[in-house]
C-alpha cells in the first residue's frame, strides 16, 4: 500500500510539476516567413535550405493559384471566387493563410506559398540563434523535428494527395529527395 501511494504521489509531482516539453505547443507561436528563416539557411555550411526551396515547387504554390487556368479549376470545383482567394486551395498552396494576422510577423508574406514554417511550425520562438542551437530548446519552443521519413511521408501527403483536382501520383521516394535539406554534418 505504502508504494502504491508513494507512486502516485512521484506520478503527479511528474505530470504537474516537472515543465511539459511541449508547453511552447500550447500557446500560439508567430509566422515569420521564409526571408527571415533564410537568413541563417541559405549557406553551404547551413545546407544551402534555402535555394532549396527557392527552386522548389513549393516557393511558387501560391503563384499556380493566381492563374486564369486555377480560377477555372475552382470554379468546376464549386468555389466561389478565385482560386487563389479560396481556402479550399490556400490550405495546400500557403503558409498563413488561416492564421489570425496578430501572428503573423512583420516580413510574412503568404505570397511566398508552401514556406518553412509549413513542415517546421510557425518560427517566432525557436528562430533567435541561441536557441536554434540547442534542438531541445527548439523543439520546445515550437520547431517541428520529423520522427523519421514516414513521419514526413505522411505529412507531405496531406496535400499530396487525390483530394487535389490536379493531382498526379505523389512518389515520396522520387519527390523528398528534391526538397529534403539536412544540415550537413560537421
Amino acid at each position: 500500500m505504502l508504494k502504491k501511494i508513494a507512486f502516485a504521489v512521484l506520478f503527479a509531482a511528474v505530470v504537474y510539476l516537472v515543465p511539459n516539453a511541449n508547453n511552447a505547443q500550447d500557446k500560439k507561436h508567430s509566422f515569420e516567413g521564409t526571408t527571415v528563416c533564410g537568413v541563417c539557411h541559405k549557406t553551404e555550411k547551413q545546407g544551402q535550405q534555402l535555394k532549396i526551396w527557392q527552386e522548389s515547387g513549393h516557393a511558387n504554390a501560391f503563384k499556380t493559384l493566381q492563374s486564369e487556368e486555377a480560377d477555372k479549376i475552382a470554379k468546376e470545383k464549386g468555389l466561389a471566387g478565385k482560386a487563389a482567394e479560396s481556402k479550399e486551395c490556400l490550405e495546400c498552396h500557403a503558409s498563413g493563410h488561416d492564421v489570425d494576422k496578430a501572428l503573423l510577423g512583420a516580413k510574412f508574406k503568404m505570397e511566398d506559398g508552401v514556406q518553412c514554417e509549413t513542415c517546421h511550425g510557425a518560427g517566432s520562438d525557436y528562430k533567435p540563434l541561441k536557441i536554434m542551437k540547442d534542438k531541445a530548446a527548439s523543439v520546445a519552443a515550437g520547431l517541428i523535428v520529423w520522427a523519421d521519413e514516414a513521419a514526413i511521408e505522411a505529412n507531405c501527403k496531406t496535400c499530396h494527395n487525390e483530394k487535389s483536382p490536379t493531382y498526379k501520383a505523389f512518389d515520396f521516394k522520387t519527390m523528398y529527395p528534391k526538397i529534403k535539406h539536412n544540415v550537413p554534418k560537421s
